[in-house]
């Protein structure tokens, strides 16, 4: 039988049976359907997660204080303490004690009631030193960051978030605008640039950052010279193993405590997205039996329609035999 003949009778059979061929292609798309999607959503959320990641800052260690015990004995988690001081902070910005670190930005951070005008609006205040931007990759999307003058003034400045100026100002332009809190009177330098991410449970354009010891002399945050995470950035990539090792040397010894009573703790970027990584792989597992199923399904409605064509075509093959036909 010759190819054109082939396919003359193929075509037949499809307009002869067309919710059967509708069925099979169906089947087919659905399979097929099911294996892009589970790989584009595996690679979306691998992608999704990088950035988060990424928008903390560039080669980020993560210092935070230890556990509180109740008098009961019951012991709150990681970050419930105030055993970090501003002083820690200095001290690992020695480059005899740690030469890898590039910079340090130790942060106090308390939610607040913000006004501006008649509107209201709670955030995170957060108390930190003009490194903060550039340790944690955030730039300006209008106005300025504090600088060093007005830190050291404790100047009555503020840099605001994306989320925040929003919320206080209908979306209008907040530089040179007044906000209050706790009853004083700080004036908007600058808009923080959206990072569209979240940090444990807050919105990182929700926030409010001020000088250190603007939060501190002014705002009562962080006046006990505590602070509740300290961010550092290594030199490099590169650099980012001995930046930890230098870090966690230094306060054990300024903590006099051992590893193994250790009242703080330290967490880089590399951890963050190894942990969300498995995670992530562990969706792309699920999604992907999902899809086997999916195409398993697919697979086997169209093998059943395969068989009923096929058993059709050798009945007819035995009918036109019967009558008399010859291979042609």
């Amino acid at each position: 039988m010759r190819l054109t003949e082939t396919l003359r009778i193929a075509l037949d059979a499809i307009r002869t049976h067309r919710l059967r061929s509708l069925l099979t292609v169906l089947g087919i798309w659905i399979g097929i359907a099911s294996v892009v999607l589970t790989v584009g959503l595996g690679q979306g959320a691998s992608a999704s997660v990088k950035s988060e990641i990424s928008a903390l800052g560039s080669n980020l260690l993560i210092i935070s204080p230890g556990s509180t015990t109740s008098t009961s004995g019951v012991r709150g988690g990681f970050g419930s303490a105030t055993t970090l001081t501003f002083d820690d902070a200095t001290a690992l910005q020695d480059k005899d004690v740690a030469p890898d670190i590039s910079a340090v930005a130790p942060v106090a951070s308390s939610s607040e009631v913000l006004t501006a005008g008649t509107t209201t609006w709670t955030s995170t205040v957060v108390g930190s030193t003009p490194q903060w931007a550039n340790v944690r990759s955030r730039t300006v999307s209008s106005g300025r960051f504090f600088t060093e003058d007005e830190y050291n003034s404790g100047a009555r400045v503020a840099v605001l978030g994306e989320e925040t100026v929003s919320e206080l100002f209908s979306g209008g332009s907040a530089v040179g605008q007044t906000i209050s809190v706790n009853g004083t009177d700080l004036t908007v330098i600058g808009v923080l640039a959206s990072t569209g991410s979240t940090s444990g449970t807050s919105d990182e354009d929700d926030t409010v950052v001020v000088p250190y010891t603007t939060g501190q002399q002014r705002l009562g945050i962080g006046s006990t010279g505590s602070v509740s995470t300290i961010y550092l950035q290594a030199k490099d990539s590169d650099a980012l193993s001995a930046a930890y090792q230098e870090a966690n040397a230094a306060l054990l010894t300024r903590h006099d405590v051992t590893s193994d009573d250790a009242d703080f703790s330290i967490t880089s970027q590399q951890s963050l997205l190894t942990a969300a990584t498995s995670t992530s792989k562990t969706l792309t597992i699920l999604l992907g039996g999902i899809a086997a199923i999916s195409l398993l399904v697919g697979g086997i409605g169209v093998m059943n329609i395969m068989l009923v064509s096929v058993s059709e075509r050798v009945r007819e093959i035995g009918l036109r035999k019967a009558l008399g036909a010859t291979p042609g």
